[in-house]
C-alpha cells in the first residue's frame, strides 16, 4: 500500500510520523499545489492532506485511491459528491485541539484585556527604570470576574471555554448558529442579545450557510464600546473590512484573531491597516497547533489508516 501526504509540513517538522512505516510505501511532500496533486497520487491507496483541494481536477487520474484523510475538522476541500462517486472513503479528526484552542483564547484575551504590549513596551523602553512608583497604571484594565462572556457556537470549544471562563467568575451566555444546540447549564440567547450584553465576544463556530458574514458592520455596532472580540473559529464569519472600521472608530475596544479570510494573509487584508497592538493581535492560524495536539491528530489519522486497512482487507 502506498500512502501520500501532499502536504507535511502543515503538521510540522517536529512530529513523529514513523508509525506510517508499517502501512506500506511513505511518500511526504512538504507542500503540493493543486496542479501537482494529480501526478504525485496517481499510484497512492491513501491520500492524508490538511488544505490540499480534493476533487475531480485533483485526484481524477488516482485509480488507486481508497482513502482519503484530512488532517483538520473543516472538511470544505473536499468534493464529497465525487468522492461518493468514486467510492473513496474519506476521514476528518475532531476534539484532537480542543484545550489547545481554548488555551489560546485566553491567551488573545489577556493579551488585550491587561494591556500586555503596553506594559511590556514601558517596560523594555526602559521607562520603568529608576520611575517614581513602585507600579505604573496609566493604561487602566480591568477585572473579567463579572463581565458577561458571550460564546458564537457552543461545539466542544465553545463549551470547554464557557467552563473556563465561568471559573475566572464570567457570566456565560451563548448563540447557536444552527438554532438547535441547547447546552444545559448555560443560557441560550439571540444574536442581537448576546452581542448587547457581552463585554467578551467569542467565536468557535464552523464557517457555513448561517456563519458566513455574520460578524458585519451591523454586528459590531451592536456590541458595548468596551467590549472584546475573538475569533478562533472561521476567517470569513467576519467581514473584515467592518472589523477594521470598527475598530479605527471605537466601536469596540479591541479584537483577537486567530483566522483570517485568506490564509497566510493576502496582501490587501483591510486589517493590515490596524497597526495598534493594543487594539488588535492576529496570530498565524497557530490556535490548534500546540505540539500535543498535533501529536494527539496524527495518531488519531493513524488509527483510522489501521481501521481502514482491517476492514477492507
Amino acid at each position: 500500500m502506498k500512502l501520500v501526504f501532499l502536504d507535511a509540513k502543515s503538521i510540522g517538522e517536529d512530529i513523529d510520523l514513523s508509525g506510517f512505516d508499517r502501512f506500506g510505501e511513505v511518500v511526504k511532500y512538504g507542500f503540493s499545489a493543486p496542479d501537482e496533486v494529480g501526478k504525485r497520487v496517481e499510484d497512492a491507496d491513501v491520500i492524508i492532506l490538511n488544505k490540499v483541494p480534493i476533487n475531480r481536477e485533483t485526484i481524477g487520474t488516482a485509480k488507486k485511491v481508497r482513502l482519503v484523510c484530512v488532517t483538520a475538522t473543516g472538511t470544505d476541500n473536499l468534493d464529497k459528491e465525487y468522492l461518493k462517486e468514486r467510492g473513496i472513503a474519506w476521514r476528518n479528526v475532531a476534539g484532537y485541539s480542543t484545550e489547545t484552542v481554548a488555551q489560546h483564547t485566553f491567551a488573545l484575551l489577556f493579551y488585550l484585556a491587561e494591556k500586555l504590549r503596553y506594559y511590556d513596551d514601558y517596560v523594555k523602553s526602559e521607562r520603568y527604570v529608576s520611575d517614581v512608583l513602585f507600579t505604573h497604571f496609566e493604561n487602566v484594565f480591568h477585572d473579567i470576574n463579572g463581565k458577561t462572556w458571550g460564546i458564537i457556537g457552543m461545539g466542544a470549544i465553545g463549551q470547554r471555554v464557557a467552563e473556563l471562563a465561568r471559573l475566572f467568575g464570567c457570566r456565560v451566555i451563548y448563540y447557536s448558529t444552527s438554532g438547535k444546540n441547547n447546552q444545559e447549564g448555560y443560557e441560550r440567547v439571540d444574536f442581537d442579545a448576546l452581542l448587547a450584553q457581552s463585554d467578551i465576544v467569542s467565536v468557535h463556530a464552523p464557517l457555513n450557510e448561517n456563519t458566513r458574514g455574520l460578524m458585519d458592520k451591523a454586528a459590531f455596532a451592536r456590541m458595548k464600546p468596551e467590549a472584546i472580540f475573538l475569533n478562533l473559529g472561521r476567517g470569513p464569519i467576519v467581514v473584515e473590512a467592518d472589523l477594521a472600521d470598527a475598530l479605527e472608530n471605537g466601536v469596540i475596544a479591541g479584537a483577537g484573531l486567530d483566522v483570517l479570510s485568506k490564509e497566510p494573509m493576502s496582501a490587501d487584508n483591510p486589517l493590515k491597516r490596524i497597526k495598534d497592538s493594543n487594539k488588535l493581535i492576529i496570530t498565524p492560524h497557530i490556535g490548534w497547533a500546540s505540539k500535543e495536539a498535533r501529536v494527539r491528530l496524527m495518531k488519531i489519522i493513524e488509527g483510522q489508516v489501521e481501521e481502514f486497512v482491517a476492514e477492507n482487507k
